[in-house]
């Protein structure tokens, strides 16, 4: 890390100040739901505050590294923060759920926008042979912020929520004069009507739609209308459907008409197991952020910011083993032993979560979250390396916006996946004289929370009970998942890791020099011996 000069780190500085904006949100409103959800009386609405986020900041993720390519980073990460401060501000002011959900949709948009190009600036400034280091500074944020984001939520629900939404205003306040002042990467040429010219607008467009359909048939399946039924199977399929022909539209594309999905990010084995790794990842990882604290809350009747203390088992390891999968990969020069070890240390958690129950001791649920979130944190660094190793440092702007999109695609499927489990499973294992209370369409959990604590036993404990066995359910379907992300390194073969960046978007001020004082963005385009090596690898 060494030999790396003022503006490089003034830069870095930056990204890490917005990336930490974006995973305090995320943390923090996951904790404060049920609050939001029973002061805003939106039980039948308590998925889109979720949702909506996921919708609009997934559907923008493949566009968002197109834009970056065309406008360059900075106006695209300054219009990112705004849309996110924008959105807070919205969130922070509802007076229903209608609201609400808005806000939380024009939030998402900023919110996608930030984590993709942080991601992409990032890989702007450090080559991939060195980037361990920092993918795993970049994880340390996001699990530091995910860390103090649920006690923070906590403590917000249990005083005034909607100053968890307004606190992100100073930070985007913050955020956006240090990206203005300090992120000075170059511009591309053009006047603005050339730059809007080539962007794929009937591609994307395509892309946003099958996106957007997609979101609304999970949000709906198992909470608001049965998975059988034709308002969640029409919306999904035909997204689905779409999703598909736009990434047949966009593979089919002249090179030079510069599609947003280049076809050649997904055609070489370790790009397809990076992807679905990453797929694989998202469900996972997304489950244990939203649904520990509804075990807290529901088996042990924390309160919201106890639950989100209760959490620190999970988001303070996270941090250490994204770094530490980080500095395996930069010392070894070998990606594979980071992804693997992660896959197997997310299985082994998930199968010893499912063994917890309502009164399980302080050793048994602290403990078996650092084994999940350990093998979580691995991963969330790792799975990067793959993706980009066999590509051309020009396709990192597309590569990077689809490995976010398929991040963010698997949280929505992730959270539909454990929402419809713990909805079923709670409406067999629920007492029906406590179940009856509540109008078809609640989701369950989080409309009976609230409730627990005031019952007399010993309808308590079997509603506790009740919970802990539903959530076991849950866990045992993520010991598959994550089996299926195991499976994916299998298809994984050592590339040899580019050393240089595209200096089509280097720092305007000074050069950025690697440890032993060479200069690391001397080319945008790969040395001829290192393409031909990694064509032989793949």
């Amino acid at each position: 890390m060494a030999g790396k000069g003022r503006d490089f780190w003034l830069t870095f500085s930056a990204v890490i100040v917005t990336i930490f904006l974006s995973a305090l949100d995320l943390t923090a409103v996951a904790t404060a739901l049920p609050t939001i959800t029973e002061r805003l009386n939106g039980g039948n609405l308590f998925v889109w505050v979720g949702s909506a986020y996921a919708l609009s900041s997934t559907a923008i993720l493949p566009l968002s590294g197109r834009l970056a390519d065309i406008f360059g980073r900075r106006p695209i990460m300054l219009s990112s923060i705004f849309f996110f401060a924008l959105g807070s501000a919205l969130a922070g002011a509802a007076q229903n759920m209608h609201m609400m959900i808005a806000a939380r949709t024009i939030q998402g948009i900023g919110g996608g926008g930030i984590i993709n190009l942080c991601e992409i600036i990032v890989s702007d400034l450090v080559p991939l042979s060195e980037r361990g280091i920092y993918q795993g500074i970049l994880g340390l944020t996001w699990s530091f912020a995910s860390g103090i984001g649920p006690p923070i939520g906590g403590a917000l629900a249990s005083t005034n929520w909607r100053w968890l939404f307004f606190l992100n205003l100073p930070l985007s306040g913050i955020a956006f004069v240090l990206v203005s002042i300090f992120l000075r990467v170059k511009t591309p040429p053009g006047s603005i009507s050339e730059k809007v010219s080539r962007v794929d607008w009937a591609g994307n467009g395509l892309g946003v739609s099958g996106i957007t359909l997609a979101i609304l048939g999970l949000t709906w399946a198992g909470v608001a209308f049965p998975w059988g039924s034709a308002h969640v199977l029409a919306p999904l399929i035909i997204g689905l459907v779409l999703i598909l022909v736009f990434l047949l539209y966009e593979f089919r594309m002249p090179a030079h008409r510069e599609p947003t999905v280049p076809y050649d990010i997904l055609s070489n084995r370790n790009g397809l197991s990076g992807y679905l790794s990453t797929f694989f990842h998202g469900i996972t990882s997304i489950s244990i952020i939203y649904y520990l604290p509804v075990y807290f809350q529901a088996c042990f009747d924390a309160t919201p910011i106890r639950s989100g203390v209760d959490m620190l088992g999970t988001a303070l390891v996270v941090a250490p083993f994204a770094l530490i999968a980080g500095i395996l990969v930069q010392v070894l020069n070998r990606y594979i032993p980071s992804n693997a070890a992660g896959w197997v240390l997310t299985t082994i958690g998930f199968g010893l979560l499912s063994m917890l129950t309502y009164d399980a001791p302080l050793g048994h649920w602290v403990g078996f979250q650092f084994v999940a979130a350990a093998g979580t944190g691995m991963i969330f660094a790792a799975t990067v390396f793959p993706i980009l190793a066999p590509l051309s440092v020009s396709r990192t702007a597309a590569a990077l916006g689809f490995f976010a999109f398929c991040r963010a695609f698997a949280q929505t499927w992730g959270l539909t996946i454990a929402s419809t489990i713990l909805q079923n499973e709670l409406s067999k294992k629920l007492p029906v004289a406590f179940t009856d209370q509540f109008a078809a369409g609640f989701e369950i959990a989080y409309a009976a929370i609230p409730t627990i604590r005031g019952l007399p036993e010993p309808l308590k404990t079997e509603v506790r009970q009740a919970f802990a066995e539903s959530m076991a359910v849950v866990w045992r379907t993520m010991i598959g998942i994550s089996g299926a992300g195991l499976l994916t390194t299998l298809l994984l073969t050592e590339i040899p890791m580019v050393q240089h960046t595209d200096e089509t978007y280097g720092l305007h001020a000074g050069e950025t020099k690697d440890a032993e004082g060479g200069d690391a963005t001397a080319s945008g385009t790969p040395e001829p011996a290192a393409t031909e090596e990694r064509k032989e690898a793949v």
